[in-house]
């Protein structure tokens, strides 16, 4: 079986508090629950691997990570 990897945004359309950050298969819209994989691939930015259950279409995601300012 062959791969296929392509990268998404991970802005939902629809902003359900529970599940605004997880994406639906782009192929046959199967909700994600889960991200097979996930790594940095810098200090501000995380690269997740989706493979959906239902048809087997792989993508990534990338997630950039905000900054928290603690004061002292």
């Amino acid at each position: 079986m062959s791969a296929v990897a392509e990268v998404l945004s991970t802005v939902a359309a629809r902003r359900d508090p529970r599940c605004s950050e997880l994406p639906t298969c782009p192929v046959c819209a199967d909700s994600m629950v889960a991200a097979e994989a996930s790594a940095y691939v810098s200090d501000h930015m995380i690269s997740y691997l989706w493979t959906c259950d239902n048809c087997g279409y792989g993508f990534v995601t990338k997630h950039a990570v905000k900054q928290r300012i603690v004061c002292n």
